[in-house]
């Protein structure tokens, strides 16, 4: 192979690599829906479609802000819960552990059902520390005024509160919706995941034609 056709192929896999790097980058734990009504309520679904590093997920614990006068944890057979209060009886943090831990390539969910109360701020951060049988992620970091939130390496999930609020986020006593299940992992990992494959594809495909025109000069 000439020294001409590797240099293409080498740029050629590089790119694909730089389009993959943000199906990595952008992946973490993501809420849905992200904004609730002032004083509404809402069934949380917070997400995740990654470990850490190549690590199954064992475990999510998420700490509640200031402004939320009811948390119940949902249960069911994928998590055991444990609930924290602080001194005032109010949920301050709740640990979701995974029955069997959680492949590092399949998607978990975990939900509650809150409550926001008059004094509730415009924007709730959920601090997660995602817990793995090798190593940690955590997902605390809270975007300052004009900071933009995909800047972020270890974003907290985050729900804003507004009277624009989706009028299904409304749902104190209701179940999950499907459709908000379906949705409830931020956008931004399917993005990276689509560029991350099509670069794949990409250094694929130029690897072929490379090898192919390598054969026919031989000839």
């Amino acid at each position: 192979m000439s020294k001409t056709r590797r240099g293409a192929l080498v740029a050629a896999l590089a790119a694909g690599l730089v389009l993959a790097a943000p199906a990595a980058a952008q992946a973490h734990v993501g809420v849905s829906p992200d904004t609730v009504t002032p004083e509404g309520s809402a069934v949380l679904a917070f997400s995740f479609t990654h470990g850490c590093e190549n690590s199954p997920t064992t475990a999510l614990r998420i700490t509640m802000p200031d402004g939320l006068t009811s948390v119940a944890p949902t249960v069911d057979a994928t998590w055991d819960v444990a609930v924290e209060r602080a001194d005032n009886g109010l949920v301050s943090a709740v640990t979701y552990t995974a029955t069997t831990p959680i492949p590092h390539d399949l998607r978990g969910e975990v939900t509650m059902a809150v409550r926001l109360g008059e004094d509730a701020p415009e924007t709730l951060a959920f601090p997660v520390e995602q817990q793995c049988e090798t190593g940690a992620n955590e997902w605390v970091e809270i975007a300052e005024d004009g900071e933009d939130p995909h800047d972020l390496d270890s974003p907290a999930p985050v729900v804003s509160v507004s009277d624009t609020a989706d009028a299904g986020a409304d749902a104190g006593h209701g179940e999950h919706p499907d459709a908000a299940a379906e949705s409830s992992a931020d956008p931004a990992p399917a993005v990276g995941i689509a560029l991350g494959s099509a670069g794949l594809l990409a250094g694929i495909v130029a690897l072929v034609i490379t090898i192919r025109g390598s054969r026919r000069s031989t000839r």
